[in-house]
């Protein structure tokens, strides 16, 4: 455990929503105290330490109280009413997770589906864990293996508990889309009796060579088709015409006219790398179009966790089964799990299986990745997957369409305003917005179940979900809370906004006139100014206005002892932005992040981060509706380079608040203050060398000051301020603030 701890009362929680998912609910304050945020993972000591993903709890719940499932009290090997220490825990995602459970259980449910049901969970070795699928939070939807495990185990399939035999790495782990959850191989199904196409999906054994060394996992996920989860008809798809229709026309001439090929002296060969985001669709176009040929499935993570005579095996048995159908396409789920970059022995033996396989002519490959730099690059030779489809993230207006495919047949309460929540959704792909939809729902379920209402779904229920699902482009960049307040709610600073304003929300809401006009749009601004000044409020007020993605970083975060790292840091950040455009990169404290080259002592780290950064700002990649903002107070030591023309090219100085900004600022700061007999004006024009900052902590300290004189206290006095003022003293230092102006009357002139 990491981080500060609280002893707390474990209770039983009776929701059946929150029933045997693997989640804790605790008060705000508890939350706020640990310094978590919900969906984070959390620490919790018994009679043995587990961990869990810990949610808010009503405001009714007492703080001291802590509310677990019958799961987590028997993985905690305690009763109701017993202390539990929890605290904040450390947890990394799982590459692999093995489970084992009822020999019903281990034969019907298949790897793929098993992933799916335990999708966001935190395990550890030993603990209990429930078929029941979290769906809670930001995760990927889990009803396809809801569905399939109701038709296999019937109606006791809830029921069914699992216990974690094994993770790698050791400790508490996070189950996340790319995790191998395999069954025990001390508990693994015989090979089934091969089923009739037409009636189950095929799920084959895979056994080593030798019989006293099993296969880390004994299943692989083949599917001919699962008929209890149909592919969705290509008309049905969203804002992928262009995509399917390649697919389809390179499917149609290679396996149903082979001869036109060969007459015109083309091998009829096809090998077909499909990219994009996560969660963005790309299996699905391929299952939508390869709906009615003969199709067989390789779930690349599971198969990549198995043993390397088992991985070869797997993908073999894989290209026989589809031989013996007939032309047909073999898709290989996120590849790179399978055959990953390192290129080791097992990968170059799998490759020149599928090269074979595809250069017969009765099978097509596609295969399907998230990141194709992590695949190994003879996956893209001539002779392999020679195509290549991206289907990129979906801007405002596809998001909108997506939604409303998503919510058809949904009871609503009114009109919904998918527009609005379309445009308050920059990076979301189809998955997320799945996720939102569903937390939506959890809601309006909740309100139903509340007033005994008929369940139907409002625009607030979509708007709350978005301040729990993050999108998968964002998971690794720290939040930068929008809220609603934008531009036009900044006082004063008029300078300031009009410059913002021209340099970034401009290009990305009239990047026509910039075309008609014949002129690029800046690549990037710079903030500077006195700290305390408003610098990270402005950057979340313009993200709020071009409802932009935002990618932060700061001081010197991307800086990495190891050669090639901070360069890879850094290019992975700009790829992140690209791919959830319209973004905004915010780099704060960027004095940190790129100095003046030449006179660091860090063996060139900082000189090749600047280089980084150079080369992705004006390189041959182009920014499309991307902006890079940086912050600091000191411009000075920022290497000159970044800041020319086409670079940090704007500069915009963020001065100090005046007497009219401080009476502003502290008005905005007092509006759920009740303060008696204060006149702001007056008390603005006294605080010279306040920050924006030391106005808001100075009417903090007065309210503070009241409850220590009376903690019945109800409104703030003019002596809770004297009080307050004699704490809380100007930060603002009256040389660098001089310095900056200078700097900036530099710059004008």
């Amino acid at each position: 455990m990491t981080g500060p701890s609280l002893a707390l009362t474990a209770r039983l929680n009776v929701s059946a929503a929150d029933s045997r998912r693997g989640l804790v609910r605790v008060h705000p304050e508890v939350l706020t105290a640990l310094s978590l945020r919900e969906w984070d993972p959390i620490s919790l000591t018994g009679a043995r330490t587990v961990a869990a993903v810990v949610a808010r709890a009503s405001d009714d719940v007492p703080p001291g109280t802590l509310l677990l499932d019958d799961i987590t009290f028997s993985n905690l090997g305690i009763r109701e009413n017993t202390q539990v220490v929890a605290g904040p825990v450390t947890v990394y995602g799982a590459s692999r997770v093995a489970v084992t459970g009822s020999s019903a259980a281990v034969s019907g449910v298949s790897d793929a589906a098993l992933r799916r049901a335990l999708l966001g969970k935190i395990v550890s070795v030993g603990d209990a864990v429930s078929l029941l699928p979290r769906d809670l939070g930001p995760d990927l939807t889990a009803s396809e293996a809801t569905r399939s495990m109701a038709l296999t185990l019937g109606i006791t399939w809830t029921n069914e508990l699992l216990t974690v035999t094994a993770t790698d790495p050791a400790g508490p782990v996070s189950v996340q889309t790319n995790t191998a959850v395999v069954w025990s191989p001390a508990h693994a199904p015989s090979p089934p009796v091969e089923p009739h196409q037409s009636v189950e999906p095929h799920r084959s054994v895979e056994r080593s060579r030798d019989a006293s060394q099993p296969v880390e996992s004994p299943r692989l996920v083949e599917r001919s088709r699962d008929v209890t989860s149909p592919p969705r008809p290509v008309a049905e798809l969203v804002g992928v015409d262009s995509q399917t229709a390649r697919l389809s026309e390179w499917l149609s001439v290679t396996l149903d006219s082979p001869d036109i090929l060969t007459a015109l002296g083309a091998q009829p060969r096809l090998g077909v790398l499909v990219t994009g985001p996560a969660g963005v669709g790309k299996a699905t176009v391929v299952r939508s179009v390869c709906a009615h040929r003969p199709f067989v499935e390789v779930d690349g993570p599971t198969t990549g966790a198995l043993a390397d005579e088992g991985r070869r095996q797997a993908v073999a048995s894989a290209i026989a089964r589809l031989q013996a159908q007939g032309p047909g396409v073999l898709l290989i789920t996120d590849v790179d799990s399978l055959v990953p970059v390192d290129g080791d022995p097992v990968s170059t033996l799998i490759l020149d299986d599928l090269r074979s396989a595809i250069a017969g002519g009765r099978v097509a490959l596609v295969a399907t990745s998230a990141d194709a730099t992590k695949a190994d690059p003879r996956l893209r030779e001539p002779d392999l997957c020679d195509r290549s489809l991206t289907i990129g993230l979906p801007d405002a207006p596809l998001r909108a369409k997506l939604l409303a495919a998503i919510l058809r047949g949904v009871p609503t309460d009114g009109d919904l305003d998918l527009d609005d929540i379309a445009a308050h959704t920059p990076g979301f792909v189809a998955a997320d917005l799945a996720a939102v939809v569903r937390d939506a729902a959890l809601r309006a379920a909740a309100r139903a179940a509340a007033d005994s209402s008929t369940p139907a779904l409002r625009t607030a229920d979509l708007s709350e979900a978005l301040t729990v699902v993050r999108p998968a482009s964002r998971l690794e960049s720290p939040d930068v809370a929008l809220g609603s307040i934008t531009l036009d709610d900044v006082g004063d600073m008029v300078e300031t906004r009009q410059a913002l304003t021209e340099a970034v929300l401009w290009p990305l809401q009239h990047p026509d006139t910039f075309a008609r006009l014949g002129v690029d749009p800046p690549r990037g601004v710079l903030l500077y100014g006195p700290p305390g000044c408003g610098k990270t409020f402005l950057v979340r007020a313009l993200a709020a206005s071009g409802r932009l993605s935002v990618h932060t970083v700061k001081g010197a975060e991307l800086l990495d002892k190891w050669v090639g790292a901070s360069e890879r840091a850094v290019r992975d950040l700009f790829t992140r932005a690209r791919e959830s455009a319209p973004s905004l990169i915010f780099l704060d404290e960027v004095d940190a992040l790129a100095p003046r080259r030449g006179g660091s002592t860090d063996s060139g780290v900082a000189d090749r981060v600047v280089a980084a950064l150079l080369t992705e700002l004006d390189g041959v990649e182009p920014l499309s509706d991307v902006v890079v903002l940086g912050a600091t107070n000191r411009p000075d030591l920022i290497d000159p380079a970044l800041l020319r023309p086409g670079r940090l090219e704007r500069l915009v100085f963020v001065p100090p608040p005046d007497a009219a900004a401080r009476a502003d600022i502290l008005r905005a700061s007092s509006r759920s203050v009740p303060l008696d007999g204060i006149d702001l004006d007056a008390l603005a024009a006294e605080l010279d060398g306040y920050s924006a900052a030391d106005c808001s902590a100075l009417l903090r300290e007065a309210a503070l000051a009241a409850m220590r004189r009376d903690i019945e206290a109800a409104t703030v006095t003019s002596a809770d301020l004297d009080v307050a003022r004699a704490a809380v003293r100007p930060s603002l230092d009256a040389d660098q603030v001089a310095e900056l102006e200078a700097y900036a009357e530099r710059r004008r002139g």
